[in-house]
């Protein structure tokens, strides 16, 4: 892996083509008239959810105000889906013990876009004991402590203590990782930093580790053109101190994109001509983690720019 200051101009065509290409199938997107806390989350709420989180973190930090336009339009198409929000209101009360709905919920009250019934309703949704039972799947419960965070409720649980417990807190033999391992340290790093917003919550021993074992990582799910992870990989080399730049493997992530825009989730055969539902599902949360990695990426190589001329003019000061 190597350092440096990326590549800007490819990053950017990157991001901006993989935006592109979710606002002409952004009604993909679109929830169906019936949404009840009787259907899969994962078909319907999750999609839209997965839209709002990571075009949020664009929309307010991508350095180029184009880019930021587009996403920008994307989420607020997303907090029109909620009905401005009414939706998690009907699904906490249809479910109280659900956590997706929270979750869901933080990502728009982050951006400051907040519903009074939600409101009147979490803080006695959220100290119920079938709301806060332990989970086995600590990867998950950093997401609900960092949504609790962003819309200022008292977490249920403590952060380090859950983390210590997940796949990253327990920095496992790095041959032991196998692909639903890797997803879960990727969301492990996502949760912590607070989705690359907060870079300075990864400890220096958590980092090290990252930086020493990504790029054999990188090389596996390379080697399976496993794009989708190869992109949330390249996320999370992006949240690290003095992010390292891999110019080969975003040159492969970039070869993968195709002219529309699209990424592929893996390099299998694509989708048959004309079925818009099934392509969709192959691409549009590669496509959004390779939109999502790049703006990290590229605010690192900013940051970069930035420190190296802070450096050179101290050194030329007589």
């Amino acid at each position: 892996m190597t350092g440096g200051r990326g590549a800007p101009e490819l990053l950017d065509r990157m991001v901006g083509d993989s935006l592109g290409w979710l606002e002409r199938a952004h009604a993909h997107f679109r929830l169906p008239p019936n949404v009840t806390t009787d259907a899969d989350p994962n078909l319907t709420l999750k999609p839209l959810g997965e839209l709002a989180e990571l075009t949020q973190l664009i929309r307010t930090s991508h350095p180029r105000a184009d880019v930021r336009k587009q996403a920008d339009g994307l989420f607020a198409f997303a907090w029109e889906e909620t009905r401005d929000g009414e939706l998690f209101a009907e699904l906490i009360r249809g479910e109280p013990r659900a956590t997706y709905p929270v979750e869901l919920y933080g990502v728009f009250a982050q951006a400051g876009l907040r519903s009074a019934a939600v409101e009147e309703l979490l803080p006695a949704t959220t100290r119920l004991r079938g709301w806060q039972v332990a989970r086995e799947d600590h990867t998950r419960t950093l997401g609900v402590l960092n949504a609790e965070r962003r819309i200022g409720l008292r977490p249920h649980a403590a952060f380090d203590s859950v983390l210590e417990l997940t796949g990253l807190g327990s920095m496992p033999e790095p041959w032991t990782l196998d692909l639903k391992a890797a997803y879960g340290v990727t969301h492990d790093v996502f949760h912590l930093t607070d989705w690359g917003r907060a870079r300075d919550r990864l400890s220096g021993e958590l980092a090290e580790y990252l930086r020493l074992w990504l790029p054999a990582w990188l090389d596996t799910w390379l080697e399976e053109q496993l794009w989708d992870l190869v992109g949330e990989l390249l996320a999370v080399t992006a949240c690290l101190p003095e992010a390292p730049f891999d110019r080969a493997a975003w040159q492969r992530l970039a070869d993968a994109q195709a002219a529309d825009g699209s990424v592929p989730e893996t390099g299998g055969p694509p989708p048959g001509p004309g079925d818009g539902a099934e392509a969709f599902t192959a691409c549009y949360h590669s496509t959004l983690v390779t939109a999502f990695a790049g703006t990290l990426a590229r605010i690192a190589s900013d940051e970069a720019t930035a420190d190296g001329g802070a450096v050179a003019a101290v050194a030329a000061t007589p």
